[in-house]
């Protein structure tokens, strides 16, 4: 299904704040550099500082903001930074630990349905609340997600704390349906072209199935084609933004 007209609205109003910011810190923020202008050229140089402070604007904010709006325009209840209290087996919580340390000392590999399997093993004993923060929730039909969104370059430490949350609402109720989530992938269009080395310790992410990268993240959000979509609206606004910036 096509996207609802004030749906592209709203994208392309995030979009257009994010570049018009980028745009005024760029013009005060400017720097003489008569060495780099004479080797690269004074609009490469430009263009290049217009991209960094781009890339402060158009972050995590932006990016769980826009999929709150793709998410609700294909249905979904959202709500963004949800907290969940999780009751969980003592067995579980330490298999959970067990895991984590496992995988960040490399003695284990990671594989997602064979530590969902040996998490739900445990169901006897004491439990433990722990209070679970997930960058969105959504909710259809009954079927609740839960996704930790990262940057598409994540550190280690992000990514274990991650995977210890998804394991823990996992373990708390094995409906729930949880992701560790990247808007698009740097290594190239598949997700088999993933090259960042360091939540490949964490997470197996070229088959993990709750690993969703790019165009499966956003499909999960919003349906069939939303990734093509949203870069179809991203192009929008760049034609009419780009002579500003080309002018710097």
């Amino acid at each position: 299904m096509p996207m609802k007209t004030e749906t592209i609205a709203l994208i392309e109003a995030i979009l257009e704040k994010c570049v018009r910011g980028a745009l005024i810190r760029t013009r005060s923020n400017k720097t003489s550099r008569p060495f780099h202008e004479a080797l690269l050229t004074k609009e490469m140089v430009n263009a290049s500082s217009f991209e960094r402070s781009f890339s402060t604007s158009f972050g995590q904010g932006p990016v769980e903001e826009i999929s709150r709006i793709v998410a609700i325009d294909a249905g979904f209840t959202v709500t963004r930074q949800r907290q969940t209290l999780v009751n969980v087996f003592k067995g579980a919580i330490d298999e959970i630990e067990r895991i984590s340390s496992g995988l960040r000392s490399g003695e284990l590999k990671p594989n997602w349905e064979r530590e969902i399997a040996n998490i739900l093993a445990f169901q006897k004993g004491d439990t433990v609340v722990r209070r679970v923060l997930s960058d969105l929730h959504l909710e259809k039909d009954g079927k609740e997600i839960f996704i930790s969104i990262k940057t598409v370059k994540p550190n280690l430490d992000q990514t274990e704390k991650a995977k210890k949350d998804l394991l823990l609402l996992k373990a708390h109720d094995p409906n729930f349906e949880t992701y560790f989530g990247l808007y698009y992938n740097p290594g190239g269009p598949r997700k088999a072209d993933y090259n960042w080395s360091l939540p490949s310790k964490i997470f197996d992410m070229r088959h993990d199935p709750v690993v969703l990268i790019g165009d499966e993240y956003w499909d999960k959000l919003g349906g069939p084609d939303t990734y093509t979509k949203l870069l179809e609206i991203f192009a929008r606004v760049g034609e009419k933004t780009r002579n500003e910036i080309l002018s710097l």
